[in-house]
């Protein structure tokens, strides 16, 4: 029998990859975001979610990993073994890319969980403006990418398994406490409280589009997949994490969707409830004990912790997928570089410089509870499109199992009906993700829907091309020694500068966007972005600076 143990000091235990990875995974917030869509419907949505799309989909990740233990880039190997170099670089770069929404909206979390400790409430509008709550949000972006490179994987270890640990028995004695409250013959809020109310009363397109978040919400297991470099016996072990995040997010979600709707009317749910509607159950949970805000302060600290593991998990372990094992060729050389432990740095810095963007764009929309929001649902959109890669490397190794190792953990012995699954879990994810363009928080006809629509569809097709652009800069480095000149730079920024305040000068004389966001924001943030652009680009292979050419 082959050995699969690494020769190394410091072995991560399956147990804590499974911690680590279940804080990418699924969290109370996740719960909240779909009861608000659907209210008790929800519950019937996870119980089938869970059968046709958490099982499968956990298991899947599980036989890859176990198939493609000893590479390091997850989800990037996968589809490289699979696919070739090419399709390779675009699995990594959407699977990353499309991981940024998700990077604001945890860091807009980790803000929203400060103003409660602080506030006792969830009113962050009226304590600051749009612009503040940018400004804070990046202030923890850059105070993580300063964490990140002094404490490197420790601090992944420890703040998983305080966050995901806590999270998890946070959730545990909600649940208890309801059943607790029920016992004692406590009200329940959502009426009728029925069979027929866990039954959905239509099924048009904006129904369709809520469950793109129940995908986001599920997916992120593969995220554990670049640490079986870390764990004694990933062949064995990545399984077994596997598994245990599968059974605590069955618990989660059934749960607690049911628990939510003793505590929330479902028919008429707060309108910021994806945003504050953790905070208001257990607000509402201690009040009912007779603990007053004990409970509602607790979790706050909880949340944050939580949040912070969720944002150290993604910044690494993303970068870690996007940049550990993927043919340089396709990147630009600085974003390949590590520094002396080992940590993609430049890839951390790329990350918040395009975060940043995502940042000001979203504060085009009215209020901080329509960002919040919007962010979410724009999740909704990307994640399940990076995921379908995922399932088509599964669908590719069960076509032609003889090409690759044999995994010590199969899922389906039967290469054709592995390959009928992996066939149904893309499709079923394309679906969803093209249904979630549609907004889910905004009326159809107001100024709201439109610009989501708008923006949904022009940030995705961004990251598109940003993705196609790579290979060629990179390209452009390897014949010239720099991505591009002067004059280059200097056209680029113009026709920038005049195309966003064009757009958002229309946006704002429709009263799609406004008025008081102001167009200097557009031309700051623009020209910002040009300049560190400008700055990295012009690194030479062999990480020197040169001047740039006239």
């Amino acid at each position: 029998m082959q050995d699969d143990t690494p020769t190394k000091n410091h072995y991560i235990p399956w147990i804590v990859v499974a911690l680590m990875d279940f804080v990418t995974v699924i969290g109370f917030d996740d719960i909240i975001y779909n009861f608000q869509n659907q209210g008790l419907v929800a519950v019937t949505s996870w119980v089938l979610m869970t059968f046709l799309y958490v099982i499968p989909y956990s298991l899947i990740v599980a036989h890859l990993g176990s198939t493609f233990s000893r590479d390091a880039g997850g989800i990037t190997s996968w589809v490289r073994e699979t696919n070739g170099d090419l399709i390779g670089y675009f699995a990594a770069w959407f699977y990353w890319i499309t991981g940024l929404p998700y990077v604001v909206d945890v860091a807009n979390s980790v803000v929203v969980s400060f103003g409660w400790m602080a506030n006792g409430d969830g009113d962050i509008q009226s304590h600051m403006n749009n612009a503040w709550f940018g400004l804070l949000t990046a202030v923890v972006f850059v105070f993580f990418i300063w964490f990140q490179s002094r404490f490197k994987n420790k601090s992944l270890e420890i703040m998983s398994v305080i966050g995901g640990g806590a999270m998890f028995i946070m959730t545990v004695l909600f649940v208890f406490m309801t059943i607790a409250g029920l016992s004692a013959g406590n009200p329940i809020k959502t009426q009728p409280f029925n069979f027929g109310a866990f039954l959905p009363k239509h099924f048009n397109l904006q129904f369709l589009a809520t469950f793109a978040l129940f995908i986001f919400a599920m997916n992120g297991s593969e995220l554990a997949a670049p640490y079986t470099a870390d764990m004694k016996h990933p062949s064995r072990d990545f399984p077994k994490a596997l598994k245990l995040i599968a059974v605590m997010t069955m618990f989660m979600t059934l749960l607690g969707t049911f628990s939510l709707g003793v505590y929330f009317n479902a028919h008429h749910l707060p309108n910021d409830l994806k945003m504050n509607g953790s905070y208001y159950a257990f607000q509402a949970i201690g009040r009912q004990f007779g603990l007053g805000n004990i409970l509602l302060y607790l979790f706050a600290g909880v949340q944050c912790i939580y949040m912070l593991a969720q944002l150290a998990v993604i910044l690494d372990a993303s970068t870690r997928v996007f940049l550990g094992d993927m043919a340089k060729k396709y990147m630009p050389t600085q974003l390949t570089k590590v520094n002396e432990d080992g940590l993609p740095i430049n890839g951390y810095w790329m990350t918040t410089i395009l975060c940043g963007i995502i940042m000001v764009v979203a504060g085009f929309l009215p209020q901080i509870n329509d960002i919040f929001n919007w962010l979410l649902n724009l999740n909704g959109i990307v994640s399940p499109f990076s995921t379908c890669f995922l399932f088509w490397a599964f669908m590719m190794v069960r076509l032609h199992s003889d090409r690759y190792p044999t995994p010590s953990y199969t899922y389906l012995k039967n290469d054709k009906v592995g390959f009928a699954v992996g066939t149904w879990m893309f499709a079923i994810t394309l679906f969803f993700a093209i249904m979630a363009f549609q907004p889910v928080d905004a009326k159809p006809g107001t100024n709201l829907y439109t610009w989501s629509l708008i923006l949904n569809i022009v940030v995705t097709i961004g990251m598109i091309m940003l993705g196609v652009l790579m290979p060629w800069i990179a390209k452009r480095q390897r014949q010239k020694g720099l991505a591009f000149g002067r004059p280059t730079w200097y056209l680029a920024t113009a026709l920038l500068l005049v195309g966003g305040v064009a757009i958002f000068s229309y946006g704002i004389y429709q009263e799609i966007v406004p008025a008081s966001f102001g167009i200097w924001r557009i031309v700051i943030t623009i020209l910002v972005d040009i300049a560190v652009a400008w700055w990295s680009l012009k690194v030479t292979a062999n990480g020197r600076h040169q001047v740039i050419a006239e």
